[in-house]
């Protein structure tokens, strides 16, 4: 089993200079890789298509509205499933999640791959991340600590990986943006990206 988790949105809470109103983490999950293997070079083959570099990198909200639909035209046929908690940032109460970037990234991711529905087990996980060393292995440290159990293994191995290089990581940000355009109910296209992922949709959590 194979998952991908990409974010949309920011950390911010300055929500009337700029911050988003909302933050979305999506889980992408294969459970067989050689639906993975083909999802990556269908959409490789589409970068060539396109004919962009082949070292361009397909983000949601750096893509033409042309683009986004092609992209997820493309990969709609492959088996996956997709995973996501959506974050009202105005409903945020806690000062810690509010004052420390960090903390707010791992405990949403954290809190994603909790509630998985029983949809992960003993996966390879692969997370969309930069930072230092010292936060990539404390921070992939604390997933195992707050989810790996005797009795319950979420993941087998966690990697913070970069997505100019992964493809599959560039599908999740452009799942993460179609979901996250979604909320944004004063956008003319907010449901058109959306609908074209409905049926891989196993769950939208809206954390309260």
């Amino acid at each position: 089993m194979l998952v991908f988790i990409d974010d949309s949105g920011d950390p911010g809470f300055k929500l009337d200079k700029g911050s988003t109103r909302f933050f979305v983490i999506a889980m992408i999950i294969f459970e067989d890789e050689l639906q993975a293997e083909e999802t990556a070079v269908a959409i490789k083959k589409l970068r060539r298509e396109l004919e962009f570099p082949d070292d361009t990198e397909f983000r949601f909200f750096k893509s033409s509205k042309d683009v986004r639909k092609k992209f997820l035209d493309t990969v709609k046929p492959f088996g996956f499933k997709i995973r996501a908690l959506i974050v009202n940032k105005s409903l945020i109460y806690s000062e810690e999640l509010k004052n420390n970037r960090n903390k707010f990234y791992a405990y949403f991711i954290k809190e994603t791959l909790k509630h998985h529905g029983g949809s992960i087990i003993n996966a390879k996980v692969r997370i969309d991340g930069g930072g230092d060393r010292i936060f990539r292995r404390n921070f992939i440290t604390y997933l195992r600590r707050e989810l790996n159990t005797v009795n319950n293994k979420v993941f087998k191995n966690c990697k913070m990986v970069d997505s100019r290089t992964n493809t599959l990581i560039q599908l999740a940000d452009m799942i993460a943006g179609s979901i996250n355009r979604a909320q944004q109910t004063d956008k003319k296209d907010c449901q058109e990206y959306h609908a074209k992922i409905l049926k891989h949709i196993e769950d939208e959590w809206f954390f309260k």
